[in-house]
């Protein structure tokens, strides 16, 4: 069968030697549809973020680029605007008709922490071939916030998959009358299920924040001690819109309420470049069972990572700003996201990082 694999299948995968660590891969590191991935010991200050290339390996691109080594092993600290390469603890060993494609975490994406994969030969970041057989890295550039960081940290996730079983338009829309894909909005659906922005909320004025410019370092070991006022601005708005600053970097929510029902997963797409000077970014994993019901999610709201480009921008109430495109599962996995496995953002609305006060 094509399609997105499973976390039973990932155990197999790692059971079978697909999946390589000479740290043993946990049980913990298994999600429904797809693997966390740990840093190592090390991690490399570079000049400038890059790809391989063909028939090039990372390590020889790394003492090309290579400003200083830092050992990550008693913790260590990331610069906010450095760029860093870290090899990971995993390997793969893929067979011929299994691709991956990787992606931040969420709370990775929610502190404006930019991590994507890179592999020998590669020519494009987060997507790795079928058969592919080597190690993999990590390219970790803090945005907005200093980070510090040890080895074993889960900052970015793999997904397998055998083929592409993408949902044509037409089969979303008969997904949607069967199992109500989105509630909140109407249901657009065009190259994948549209999303808007929240910016008249139900009750008071608070729509988002925005990273302030001058802070201290996060420790992405520590989770609900920050207080969100040292790191955010709250934005509010009674006028159904806001102004995007350049280069600024903000935490909103959507309007609609998103289900994924159990066989299936979807992944966070920006919408189009025309409809705007600015992207939701650090595109992102839904797995099976976010808000679905019967794992405790009622419809969970999607939190928006954006970030403006050149031009101030407005940004109004029920605007469409990225894509959810949905995809077949192989098979339904054993576990589904939710209350189940201690989802951080099952059932959520606005919502920061885990490491901030609620």
């Amino acid at each position: 069968m094509t399609g997105v694999l499973p976390s039973q299948h990932i155990e197999a995968m790692i059971a079978d030697g697909t999946l390589l660590s000479d740290t043993p891969i946990t049980q913990a590191q298994v999600q429904p549809a797809s693997l966390d991935l740990r840093l190592g010991s090390v991690a490399y200050r570079v000049r400038a973020s890059f790809l391989a290339g063909h028939g090039q390996d990372v390590a020889a691109r790394i003492d090309e680029f290579v400003m200083h080594k830092v050992d990550l092993s008693a913790g260590a600290v990331l610069e906010k605007g450095c760029v860093y390469v870290v090899p990971l603890m995993e390997r793969l060993n893929l067979p011929g008709d299994v691709q991956a494609i990787a992606n931040a975490k969420s709370s990775t994406g929610r502190l404006d922490l930019l991590t994507r994969l890179i592999t020998d030969g590669g020519t494009e970041f987060d997507r790795i071939p079928e058969g592919y057989q080597g190690p993999l890295y990590a390219e970790i550039c803090p945005r907005s916030f200093s980070v510090l960081v040890r080895p074993g940290m889960r900052l970015n996730q793999i997904r397998f998959r055998r083929g592409r079983s993408v949902l044509s338009d037409r089969e979303l829309s008969a997904l949607h009358d069967s199992d109500i894909l989105v509630t909140g909005g109407p249901a657009v659906i065009g190259d994948g299920l549209g999303f808007s922005v929240d910016l008249k909320p139900a009750q008071g004025t608070l729509v988002g924040y925005r990273a302030k410019p001058h802070t201290g370092v996060i420790d992405l070991d520590r989770i609900g001690v920050y207080d969100p006022a040292e790191f955010w601005e709250e934005l509010r708005t009674d006028k159904a819109r806001i102004i995007l600053d350049p280069d600024a970097f903000y935490i909103l929510v959507s309007r609609e309420a998103v289900h994924i029902p159990p066989a299936y997963a979807a992944e966070m797409a920006p919408y189009f470049a025309m409809v705007g000077e600015f992207r939701v970014h650090y595109a992102g994993f839904f797995d099976p069972g976010f808000g679905h019901a019967g794992a405790g999610g009622l419809g969970s709201r999607g939190v928006l990572e954006v970030r403006c480009h050149e031009a101030p921008f407005v940004l109004e109430h029920g605007q469409i700003v990225g894509r959810l495109v949905y995809e077949r599962m192989t098979e339904v996995p054993r576990q589904l996201y939710g209350t189940g496995i201690a989802s951080n953002y099952q059932g959520q609305g606005l919502k920061l990082s885990k490491h901030f006060r609620a």
